[in-house]
């Protein structure tokens, strides 16, 4: 292990970690990162919107732009008194750093900002390329004023980032064993059923709105979306929540309410999902309202030259190879990569992420400034 690296490393994501950034509140994570890029040469750009903190910054005047990507923003960590340690109190214990947002993503940004470092300290700023960070307080959050519109007008300048390596925790077993090459689209239902409220003695003057629901409730549940392929598992629909009822044990209610999300692959669209899902409750005579909200479209980074780069500098470091994956939930990627980036998402375990006692592991913050220092050589070499 390089000490220099992983004091350097670890003080950084004990900085950020301190900054109690729960979404979308940035808490001053942006201007500590972006006096370091800025002592580099960067050009900073704030790009605020909405009550979100945004960054971009840039390195070098010319060639193909490669973007580090990630949040400053956390989930709220619950009750204080859940934890071992106070979430916002960097606490090193048995070999591991504890807190709200170690592995997602503070450690993470920090390996970026000192592979930065060390990368431009060694060969100055590239001739090759450009380099840019793009960093926002609202990944955890709904996602409209982040990465999305860093993303807008960037593509309304007509700059795009040819390759992308997104912080987040991707690894499983150990450091680098798994990056994510895609992701499922993310797809969200609210549901009403309509019927008629009414005492449970008179049968015939009501219309059970959860006994109308599940006939057509079987049918969905048991519907095959797709069989997944070789990139992608197969689709799933989550039913998260029914309510119903006015909380009487006499009362019929008169409308339930469920919410449902699905995470499909690019076998399918979010139009084909909502046209069979409707076409169920079409065959059942529900009386319905559906409200559809789209999280994000599928991507999909095939195998091919970029993945191949950011495996040899995993391999470089770790001995190991690693395994490309699209499983997991949403992330910012998927307002990167459909402009045509070359993107991956490649990050310290992904074990503890969003539960009490988040933590990463000492040993892996070295290593993770070391391959992506290996991706900035590959990216930039002559």
């Amino acid at each position: 292990m390089n000490k220099n690296v992983h004091e350097r490393v670890l003080a950084l994501t004990c900085e950020l970690v301190a900054r109690a950034s729960v979404t979308p509140e940035d808490a001053g994570c942006l201007e500590a990162i972006g006096a370091r890029l800025a002592a580099l040469g960067f050009r900073l750009e704030r790009m605020d919107a909405g009550g979100v903190s945004n960054l971009w910054a840039t390195l070098g005047d010319r060639g193909p732009l490669f973007a580090f990507a990630g949040h400053t923003d956390v989930v709220p960590p619950g009750p204080d008194d859940a934890w071992q340690s106070p979430p916002f109190e960097p606490t090193i214990r048995d070999g591991y750093l504890y807190g709200r947002g170690t592995a997602d993503m503070k450690g993470a940004l920090a390996a970026m900002v000192v592979a930065t470092e060390d990368f431009v300290a060694a060969t100055g700023i590239p001739a090759t390329g450009r380099l840019a960070f793009l960093l926002t307080s609202d990944e955890e959050g709904p996602g409209i004023h982040g990465t999305r519109h860093v993303m807008a007008q960037l593509e309304a300048r007509g700059d795009h980032i040819a390759t992308c390596v997104v912080g987040e925790p991707s690894s499983s077993a150990q450091l680098g064993d798994v990056i994510r090459n895609g992701r499922r689209g993310s797809l969200n239902l609210e549901l009403t059923v309509r019927g008629v409220q009414g005492h449970v003695a008179y049968p015939d003057q009501v219309v059970n709105p959860i006994h109308r629901l599940a006939p057509a409730l079987t049918e969905w549940c048991a519907q095959v979306w797709d069989n997944g392929s070789r990139d992608y598992p197969p689709t799933s629909m989550q039913i998260t929540n029914v309510n119903a009822g006015t909380g009487a044990v006499n009362v019929v209610p008169g409308a339930l309410t469920l919410l449902a999300n699905y995470r499909f692959s690019t076998a399918l669209t979010a139009a084909d999902i909502r046209a069979r899902t409707e076409a169920i409750f079409a065959r059942h005579a529900l009386d319905y309202t559906a409200t559809w909200t789209l999280s994000g479209d599928p991507f999909l980074t095939p195998a091919g030259a970029f993945t191949d780069l950011v495996n040899a500098a995993i391999r470089d470091t770790t001995g190991h190879d690693t395994e490309l994956s699209t499983s997991g939930g949403t992330s910012d990627g998927r307002f990167i990569a459909p402009t045509g980036t070359a993107l991956v998402e490649l990050g310290p375990n992904n074990a503890t992420i969003h539960k009490v006692n988040e933590r990463i592991a000492l040993v892996e913050l070295a290593p993770l400034a070391a391959i992506y220092t290996g991706i900035l050589q590959r990216v930039f070499q002559a």
